[in-house]
């Protein structure tokens, strides 16, 4: 929010908005041209269309998984998240980072590994390609980190547009200690989806007896996968994986049956 509380638009001085020569055709048609001139009750207020899943016939639906990573348990999850969109016939899986906002220099002083340059960055107006969208990101005392947050606040055209309205979306986290936030992250993280239009798909307890078992610690809750990083040194546990790897299955499905329907 600025200092002056102008509503929920977000900051233009902490984050920069999508560059002014990203066109705003990209997903087919200028913000007009989505605009209706009626409501059903007669009034003149323009309504926003929300975001369609037309996809032509042959083509393959798109999920995107879209995560900051800094110490790569996230990315681990966001790969195995993959292999269970991926496992779904008709649709696939597209990984995605959200740009780094700390210098390397800081980086290199946490000792953070290198990026993995085979996934690129995602700038906000690729968004509106995508079918279905997996945020996945570290906590910071219980919500999301600053360098997912600065993406989302880089969404305000799209916001504006209501471009995302009626996207499916869900989270996965990873957070250092058991009472962490692995819940709070990701509830925290929906306000983002209400001011979008999003659907937020929680996973619920459709991993079956994995979400019950009580002889390990595990990551994860209904809101998402999660992985218990420690201090860094722990490495996802394969019930984590396999509850990621559902979790991109089950949206996958929601996906597709959104798109037949």
């Amino acid at each position: 929010m600025g200092k002056g509380g102008g509503g929920c638009v977000p900051s233009k001085k902490r984050v920069p908005e999508v560059d002014g020569d990203a066109p705003p055709e990209a997903s087919g048609g200028s913000i007009e041209a989505d605009q209706e001139n009626t409501h059903t009750d007669g009034t003149d207020a323009p309504i926003q269309k929300t975001a369609s899943s037309s996809v032509p016939v042959g083509a393959k639906l798109k999920i995107f998984i879209v995560f900051y990573s800094m110490y790569g348990h996230v990315e681990g999850l966001a790969r195995r998240l993959k292999k269970g969109v991926d496992g779904v016939e008709g649709v696939e899986g597209v990984l995605y980072r959200v740009p780094e906002t700390l210098p390397i220099e800081v980086l290199n002083q946490m000792k953070a590994p290198p990026k993995d340059d085979s996934i690129p960055e995602i700038t906000p107006w690729e968004l509106q390609e995508a079918d279905g969208v997996l945020f996945g990101f570290p906590t910071r005392y219980g919500s999301m980190a600053a360098q997912m947050k600065a993406f989302f606040d880089s969404t305000g055209p799209l916001w504006k547009a209501q471009r995302l309205a009626g996207k499916p979306a869900g989270f996965f986290v990873s957070t250092g200690t058991q009472g962490g936030g692995q819940e709070t992250t990701a509830w925290t993280a929906i306000t983002q989806l209400a001011h979008h239009g999003m659907m937020f798909v929680p996973v619920g307890y459709t991993f079956g007896p994995g979400m019950f078992k009580m002889d390990s610690i595990r990551g994860g809750s209904p809101y998402g996968a999660g992985v218990f990083a420690g201090d860094g040194t722990r490495e996802p546990s394969e019930t984590e994986l396999a509850l990621a790897e559902h979790q991109g299955k089950y949206m996958a499905l929601i996906a597709k049956r959104l798109a037949q329907s």
